[in-house]
């Protein structure tokens, strides 16, 4: 999933946003975890998960427990957005993201989100075991991407 974000994202919305697999931002964009600010936790729709592994603890801290706006440069410098663009070019640069995304190989997509996902929360050990090339190996895009290098193409990967 793909955030574009144009403006003011706060709340749960910071949440939904935080949730997202790449977050895209126009340069006024600013985003707040501001439940503290209204006598919340700011432990709220994940947050206290996800940010710290996003952002760090420390960061993630500081942006719980003061619910302060940050801005959207400020937001890339901590690994929080992706990318930060002017406005006029945000809807450009997320569609060509998300382009790009659907032009590629679907099954690998899906598993490298599945293994950066489970492997969060498990030892390398485990981590190695899961991984999944030789399962990819054997799926129908792995043989396209060979025969495209060797066919100096661009690959045609399934739906």
């Amino acid at each position: 999933m793909i955030a574009s974000l144009n403006g003011t994202t706060a709340g749960a919305g910071a949440c939904i946003a935080l949730a997202s697999d790449i977050r895209i931002a126009a340069e006024e964009a600013k985003i707040a975890f501001l439940f503290v600010k209204v006598g919340l936790s700011g432990a709220d729709m994940g947050a206290a998960f996800l940010l710290p592994r996003v952002v760090g603890l420390a960061k993630a801290t500081e942006l719980l427990m003061t619910g302060d706006f940050i801005s959207a440069q400020e937001a890339k410098e901590i690994g929080l957005y992706n990318r930060v663009v002017s406005l006029s070019e945000l809807e450009i640069e997320t569609r060509t993201f998300a382009e790009k995304l659907a032009a590629g190989p679907e099954f690998s997509l899906m598993m490298t989100k599945e293994l950066l996902n489970r492997e969060m929360e498990t030892s390398l050990d485990t981590a190695l075991e899961w991984e999944a090339q030789a399962v990819c190996m054997q799926h129908p895009d792995y043989r396209e991407a060979y025969e495209a290098f060797v066919e100096k193409r661009t690959p045609k990967f399934q739906s």
